[in-house]
């Protein structure tokens, strides 16, 4: 995951205003006379929670792993992002562990924010807003967060006390329980809860208030031998609950209006590796434990577990569950109305619209149900309208009742407007598709379309789990290759520009044990050069049909073609900051500039249309080189280059428009200059940063125009305001939901 940058924007301590800003939900117009928009591909990674508001229809909040925390805007019937403020330092704010809603007042909101509890991650922070999100205050506190840790689909951790909405119960991983009296202001850890230090960086998953019983609360921890404790006087006393199962972990618990709790088991964390599960009831009333769990496929041994959970507000009796890490024959979505007693299978009472997402389909006639359902939820003010998540979308319907009769249900894409994909290599070509991109997850895409995902789908033959880097021939341009993680070979080629794919021959140099690293096209599309991150750079004149070790060049270094000359092909070798220069095509290298930044593994960046003109982004400045990189000159005016992309030069000027994201000035942000880094204009603002831009690339056909790529909340494209749409209007082929 990328991480990089920071604004002094808003003021930074222990308890701070963030001055958060909601995306609008077509073109957002900021200073540097610039408007933002997602190119959509629509979902692409796990939404571990969704959380309804009880008491404002069409009132629901999601939160992502990586890519921040979203709200539902039923006007429009999209979601809205809420944390697209946070900047490039911040990065693990982006990672959302919980969210919270105040049942008695709409405009409250609180998110527990911080991606990873590992040593080297910071700690994580609590963000209250009183505008559903349309700013936020926050509160830094001592302790670690994990919204992209195992577990993270659980919940949810944090809830507002029904009965007295100033008080906050937080679940941690590693540090107990935690409460606030003052709206999320301050915490304090609750020091009577049986656990307060490290729980195997699981720790409390969820806290559930009884609305019918003043001072009475619930936590689920996540232990095999006492997963719920119960506390009669708001907190003060707590006592593992009498008589509940053992042997496995819980997940998710909620309590029906009867009060009933329903609690999903496995037998790890997850979302992967589970081998055993449960669905289980509590009758609070009475203390019974009943367990519940539907009947497994063909009446097998369970081999997997369960995630979500989810009761009818108006109908207690009526529980929906998903099944968790079972891959085959799928995961599956369970409905029964008699409180566990029978159970319908959805899976084989729906059908699945994936045109909003046509990738869903992952090469097949129709889109399954997917994986990772780690939680689930009915809307409180109408039965028929069932959401679920996935590691790649929310699906949504708005029939589900039929299922109770018999009938068959309809769902589709429910996840419009959310976007977080972590994005590895953009281009923009000089014909064809405006853009073609790979990232994480889902491989890769021909955006034929910036206002609706691909028809296509993602990249196939083969298809790719994660795709690293893409490149194509400038001279000719629909050759296109591509290198990523995959079943032998880890790459192919595409003579079309992108639209289909013909596999590497066998003996592609991508070793065992490393990854896929960097591909090059020489100019001409003639030749190919893959570096293989801790592989032997090597080199194919035959559309990758066989490969052959080139010499002279380090193992493992990003390379990159001239744009110009077909012969020539860079590297440049972080550990030993130096530049490497090939003139026969990728059959040998030799070292030219030396003495440069050293550590970071970025590639040389050719200009079109210029032999030998190169640019290369580092930590510590951006470097240009006219000579093939024998020699490089530093700007001054930039501090750090994150990334360098070239778009079509301004009306006038002859040298390609330059974008950058990094910091000019001492001030970080995404940069455009149009005097080949003269002088920089800064054209996104605080409210548009996306946790860092780590990949960048201008149009060569729109001046102007510049694509980014993030770590979590996809593609964005910047366009000067006032600049018309290329096409459409943001629904594609598929229905507006």
């Amino acid at each position: 995951m990328t991480r990089f940058g920071w604004k002094l924007g808003c003021v930074f301590a222990v308890l701070i205003n963030v001055c958060a800003f909601a995306a609008d939900p077509s073109r957002v117009a900021v200073p540097g006379a610039y408007t933002w928009q997602n190119v959509q591909i629509v979902g692409g990674g796990f939404v571990p929670g969704i959380v309804t508001h009880p008491g404002q229809k069409g009132l629901m909040y999601a939160r992502t792993d990586i890519g921040g925390a979203y709200r539902w805007d039923a006007s429009v019937r999209r979601w809205i992002p809420l944390t697209d403020w946070v900047n490039a330092s911040d990065w693990n704010t982006l990672g959302i562990e919980s969210i919270a809603v105040d049942p008695t007042d709409p405009a409250r909101l609180y998110i527990a924010a911080g991606m990873y509890s590992n040593s080297w991650a910071g700690n994580g922070s609590f963000l209250r807003s009183t505008d559903q999100g349309r700013s936020f205050e926050r509160t830094r506190v001592s302790f670690q967060m994990g919204g992209n840790m195992d577990g993270r689909f659980a919940g949810e951790r944090l809830v507002v006390n029904p009965l007295n909405p100033a008080e906050l119960y937080f679940g941690s991983r590693n540090n107990g329980l935690w409460r606030s009296s003052d709206y999320a202001a301050t915490w304090s850890q609750v020091a009577t809860f049986p656990i307060t230090g490290a729980t195997n960086g699981i720790g409390i998953v969820f806290v559930v208030f009884d609305p019918a019983n003043s001072g009475t609360v619930y936590a689920g921890v996540s232990s095999a031998t006492s997963g719920l404790y119960r506390s009669t006087n708001n907190g003060t006393t707590w006592q593992a609950v009498s008589g509940q199962p053992t042997g496995l972990l819980p997940n998710h618990g909620v309590l029906s209006s009867d009060g009933v709790m329903y609690l999903t088991y496995g037998d790890q964390p997850g979302p992967n590796n589970m081998a055993n599960g449960a669905v289980w009831k509590y009758n609070t009333k009475d203390g019974a434990w009943t367990n519940v769990t539907p009947p497994t496929p063909n009446g097998n041994a369970i081999w997997y577990g369960f995630g979500g959970v989810a009761v009818d507000a108006a109908h207690p009796s009526t529980v929906m569950v998903s099944t968790m890490d079972r891959w085959s024959p799928g995961d599956d979505i369970y409905r029964s109305t008699d409180g566990g007693a029978h159970w319908t299978s959805i899976n084989s009472l729906s059908t699945r619209d994936s045109s909003l997402s046509p990738w869903l389909n992952w090469g097949a006639p129709t889109a399954a149900l997917g994986h990772w359902i780690g939680d689930l939820e009915i809307d409180p003010f109408n039965p028929d309208h069932v959401l679920y998540v996935t590691g790649a979308t929310i699906w949504a319907s708005e029939d589900v009742t039929r299922v109770d009769s018999g009938g068959v249900s309809h769902w589709f894409v429910g996840a419009q407007g959310l976007e977080e994909t972590s994005i590895g290599q953009l281009r923009s070509p000089p014909s064809g598709a405006h853009l073609l991109s790979v990232m994480g997850d889902i491989g890769g895409f021909r955006h034929d379309s910036l206002y609706a995902a691909s028809a296509t789908g993602m990249f196939a033959n083969p298809v790719m789990s994660t795709t690293n880097d893409i490149d194509f021939a400038e001279l000719k341009p629909a050759i296109v290759a591509r290198v990523g993680w995959a079943n032998n070979p880890h790459g192919a080629l595409s003579k079309d520009g992108g639209t289909t794919w013909t596999p590497f021959g066998a003996d592609a140099p991508m070793p065992v044990n490393g990854g896929p690293g960097w591909i090059a096209v020489a100019a001409d599309g003639g030749a190919l050069l893959w570096s293989p991150s801790q592989g032997t750079v090597s080199f194919s004149r035959d559309n990758g049909a066989t490969w052959t070790p080139s010499t002279g060049s380090p193992t493992g270094i990003p390379v990159a073609a001239d744009r110009v000359n077909p012969a020539k092909f860079y590297a440049y070798h972080p550990g030993g900051a130096s530049v490497y220069v090939s003139t026969d095509g990728g059959a040998s290298f030799t070292a030219a500039a030396r003495g440069l930044s050293s550590g970071e593994a970025k590639a040389v960046r050719p200009v079109p249309g210029i032999e030998g003109d190169l640019w290369l982004p580092l930590l510590s400045g951006l470097y240009h080189s006219t000579n093939s990189g024998s020699s490089f000159t530093r700007l001054g005016t930039v501090n750090q280059a994150n990334a360098v992309g070239f778009g079509k030069p301004a009306p006038g000027a002859a040298y390609p428009t330059l974008y950058l994201s990094g910091w000019v000035n001492t001030l970080p942000g995404v940069y455009r200059s149009t005097d080949a880094g003269a002088t920089w204009l800064r054209i996104n603002d605080d409210a548009h940063q996306y946790g860092g831009v780590s990949v960048i690339a201008g149009d060569p056909r729109i001046f102007g125009r510049v694509y980014i790529g993030t770590n979590g909340r996809g593609i964005l494209f910047g366009d000067p305001a006032g600049l018309a749409p290329a096409s459409g209007s943001g629904c594609g082929t598929g229905r507006c939901r």
